[in-house]
């Protein structure tokens, strides 16, 4: 017995940049314990599950070491492997159930868009070793359910940002996202995310982060609707928009390998 296993750059249009995700067609449960370790086979930020269900697809995400609660850069090459290899036709919107509830995909003329929940923060105080892992001084510190959220004073001060991974691994959360206002007219804000507790140092597009750059953008620009660049080494451009409580994230997505799974 093969599944069909793919690879796929997310929230790119250019192979080998943006986010790579895999993305495994599953033909009925699998136990968890075989999930992780084909996560860890791929050894990328996410690996994607798919179990198709009446009303659309099941939908888990597993980085090498843990399961995730939320990722949007391995959804968003789920549904793009779906409409491409037909199991879906392309004007219709997929249902995905997850661990997050029900998230949804369509496509239009910029790509796919993701309707996921918008992720909030409250200000909280610094951790002990944040600032020390970071090696910069915040001016603002924040937490939502999944991470720490640091803006710093400068698109130049984040793009010099070189984590002690070991400190941040530490830290009580999933990540630590690291934001500021861009520098560049073409974009609303930067970022950049660090997840060396779930087995990566650096993430290189991260959907979900941007579920709580939106909220937290939102009031200090004050408008629903960004441009947003992920300054990781591969780099990343999510488009976002908030509507009430959901972030609806933009992007396209590149295939990159395609074959099967034997194990």
């Amino acid at each position: 017995m093969t599944l069909p296993l793919f690879t796929v750059d997310a929230f790119t249009d250019q192979p080998f940049r943006g986010n790579p995700a895999a993305v495994c067609l599953l033909d009925g449960p699998k136990d968890d314990s075989w999930l992780q370790s084909v996560a860890a086979e791929m050894n990328l930020s996410e690996t994607a599950f798919l179990t198709k269900v009446a009303d659309g697809y099941q939908l888990r995400w597993f980085a090498p070491n843990t399961e995730i609660a939320l990722c949007g850069h391995a959804t968003l090459a789920s549904a793009h492997i779906l409409w491409q290899i037909g199991h879906i036709p392309a004007h219709e919107t997929i249902h995905f159930h997850s661990p997050s509830g029900v998230l949804k995909a369509s496509r239009n003329e910029e790509g796919i868009e993701l309707d996921f929940p918008l992720v909030k923060e409250e200000a909280a105080p610094a951790p002990p070793g944040l600032t020390e892992a970071l090696g910069v001084l915040p001016s603002y510190v924040g937490r939502n359910r999944f991470d720490y959220l640091v803006e710093v004073e400068s698109e130049e001060a984040l793009r010099k940002v070189s984590p002690n991974f070991a400190m941040l691994a530490t830290l009580p959360v999933r990540g630590v996202i690291v934001t500021s206002r861009s520098a560049s007219p073409e974009f609303d804000f930067v970022s950049r995310f660090f997840a060396p507790a779930v087995g990566v140092n650096e993430d290189p597009a991260t959907g979900s982060a941007h579920c709580c750059l939106a909220s937290y953008w939102r009031t200090r620009l004050h408008k629903d609707v960004f441009r947003a660049y992920q300054a990781s080494p591969r780099g990343a451009i999510i488009r976002v928009r908030v509507a009430g409580d959901r972030a609806f994230l933009g992007g396209r997505a590149v295939t990159v390998t395609r074959g099967e799974l034997l194990a």
